[in-house]
């Protein structure tokens, strides 16, 4: 059986997903309020850009990346909507189209663990440590197995449907974190790791260059 690609997953859903989205994650907003203001911040995995506008407040210039040009759609109008200032960029988080060291803030949420395989995820982190500068801090979140939603010890790879109105269910790929291994792929990257913790089953880690 063929997994669904992001792309294609996110075209598809995009509008509804983005309706069902209205809200940061408080996490989020947690760790942008105790950042210094950025120079330049990048949202990797933007989806409807509501993390975006939180970044915006906190930022010179923020970028926001997403695979789906569906999503940025999204993302344009609610910019269009709520007045925040960001640049949408449709780009691969594995491949990130930005310049080495220029990104002073980063939130890299509920994105990685849609990348496959393994070796992906870790090029990924590559890619985010490459561009963040000298100092820089960015937070991470991926789902994880201390979710109660989960019945595993180990991480494991899944497709979750997403159910559109009038009931056609589109598949969307997961690889579901344990957080021992969260810990190792980040230890095989490029990043350091100032913080690991979990909150609401989700895990997080605040990492640098």
């Amino acid at each position: 059986m063929t997994r669904p690609d992001p792309q294609t997953t996110y075209d598809r859903i995009a509008d509804h997903f983005a309706a069902t989205r209205e809200y940061p994650w408080p996490e989020i907003e947690e760790f942008v309020d105790d950042a210094p203001t950025a120079d330049v911040a990048l949202d990797v995995g933007c989806g409807n850009g509501r993390h975006a506008e939180v970044l915006a407040q906190n930022a010179d210039r923020v970028v926001a990346l997403d695979v789906s040009r569906g999503l940025l759609q999204t993302a344009r109008r609610r910019q269009a909507a709520s007045g925040f200032d960001a640049h949408l960029v449709q780009g691969n988080a594995a491949a990130l189209p930005i310049r080495d060291g220029a990104v002073s803030l980063a939130v890299y949420v509920a994105t990685l663990h849609h990348l496959r395989p393994r070796a992906t995820r870790v090029d990924s982190l590559d890619e985010l440590a490459r561009v963040l500068a000298p100092g820089g801090r960015a937070l991470i979140g991926v789902w994880s197995t201390a979710h109660d939603r989960f019945d595993a010890d180990e991480g494991f790879d899944t497709t979750i449907d997403w159910t559109l109105p009038g009931g056609e269910a589109v598949p969307r790929y997961y690889h579901v974190y344990d957080p021992d291994e969260f810990d190792r792929d980040l230890g095989a990257s490029a990043l350091s790791v100032h913080e690991r913790f979990e909150s609401s089953g989700n895990c997080y880690a605040v990492v640098g260059a």
